[in-house]
Order: structure tokens, then sequence, then C-alpha cells
């Protein structure tokens, strides 16, 4: 079966080994992955875990390019905490540089910080990102999450990607009549005008899209369709996640 990129209208690579498990388990999987990096207080232990869950991750079917553009997105957050913190958090200094006194306990919240962040993230890009959204959003309502957040989640799916089409249409035609972005008020007024015109359409698209609806009878309950079922095998990869991340809690405790 091949994928399509959660929230993405880009196909993604398939996935044939995971793409053979129930969503319902790969949800389950990514959610107790973060869980345990969250739980696990040594950073050593999480050192110990990413080359694990890269790992994983590269059995599936990811590309190392991939991962690492995909991770870049939390990098810049991530790189202004790992400069604020040692400044800011007290305690005894673990470096100087000139004025500026990085403390210890800042550099080591920095570090847990900055591991848990890309170990969270490379479970959930591992395990989620190759979804499509109304898989995601009928396992989602399947697990027992109320049918309003489900319905939420396919309407955003399905309208991020719509907004971004006509955003690109808006796009063209700007680039088409000459337009470049500048500090100018010409500027500041064009781009105040596409923003507009943006809301105008993607409400109009709405309403168009709520009359249909209403015309086919919708009572504001989505048909969760699915032929997925719940088998050995994904018993077996829920139990051995499991005494995986068993075992990391044990290790970080002991440690």
């Amino acid at each position: 079966m091949t994928t399509e990129a959660l929230f993405c209208g880009d196909e993604a690579q398939a996935r044939p080994w995971l793409d053979r498990l129930d969503t319902r388990a790969r949800i389950v999987a990514a959610l107790a992955i973060v869980l345990c990096v969250v739980a696990i207080r040594s950073p050593w232990v999480l050192l110990a875990g990413a080359p694990l869950l890269l790992g994983f991750a590269l059995a599936c079917g990811l590309r190392g390019g991939e991962i690492l553009a995909r991770l870049a997105h939390a990098e810049g957050f991530l790189l202004v905490l790992l400069l604020m913190l040692p400044l800011t958090v007290p305690g005894p200094a673990w470096a100087t540089l000139g004025p500026l006194e990085f403390s210890r306990p800042g550099v080591e919240r920095a570090v847990m910080i900055l591991l848990r962040v890309n170990l969270s993230a490379l479970a959930v890009l591992t395990l989620l990102a190759g979804l499509e959204p109304s898989r995601f959003g009928h396992a989602l309502a399947r697990l027992g999450v109320p049918e309003k957040l489900a319905h939420l989640l396919l309407f955003a799916a399905r309208w991020t990607e719509l907004v971004r089409q006509e955003a690109r249409r808006l796009h063209d035609a700007m680039r088409a009549r000459a337009f470049r972005a500048s500090t100018s008020a010409h500027s500041w007024r064009t781009l105040g005008h596409f923003t507009g015109q943006l809301l105008l359409r993607a409400l109009e698209r709405a309403e168009r899209v709520d009359e249909a609806m209403r015309c086919r009878g919708f009572s504001g309950r989505f048909a969760l369709v699915s032929d997925e079922r719940f088998r050995a095998r994904d018993l077996v990869f829920l139990a051995g996640l499991g005494c995986v991340l068993l075992g990391g809690l044990l290790t970080d405790r002991a440690a």
C-alpha cells in the first residue's frame, strides 16, 4: 500500500512492513515511545536509545536525508533553548565566555530537552508521518477519541492542502504581474490584499462544501469505514516494543 504524508499532499515512500500493522497499534506505539522518552531522566539512557530508534526508522523505510530534513524544522527552536537556558537557569558555572556564564543546570536541562524533542519527533515521524489523514482520523475515532476531534482532524487535513493550493494560485498570479516583495507601502498593501483574498476564497469554498454535504444528508457524523483488524503481528509488535521501553525505564531508574 502506498501511503501519503500526514497533512501533506505529497506522496510518501511506501513502507510495506509498517503498513501491514493496524493503524491503532502504530498510534499507541508512538504515544508509548513519547511518554517513555519524557519519563527517562538520564541523558545517557536517551543517548543509548537514539541509535536504536534511528535504526528502527531506517528499517521502516525512511532515508537518512529525509530524517534530517524533517528534524531540521525543530532545530531552530531548540537552538534558541540551547543558547538561552544555560544563560538564564541559575546554578554553578559550567563554563564562561567573557562576561557570559553558562550554568551547569542550564546546560543539562538544554541537553535533555534536545534529546527528548528529537527522539519524540523521530518516533512520530517513523510511525505516523506516512499515514493517510483519513486512515489516521478513523483510527483515532476507533481508539475512543471524541468524534468531534476526529472530524476536526479530517477537515484540517483536507483543508490545509486546499488552502495551500489556493495560496499557490494567488502567488502565481502576483508573480505574473511582476510583484516582488519588499518593505514598501505598495508591497505591504499587496500582501494584505493577498491575505484577505485567501481568507475570502477559503470561506466561500467552505460554504459550498457545507451546502454540498447538507444536500447529501450529512448528519454531523462520518461513517467510520475501515477493514483493519488487530492481528497477532500487532500484538507481537506492541509486546516487543513494551519490553524495550520497560528495559529503558528500568535502566534509567537503576542508573
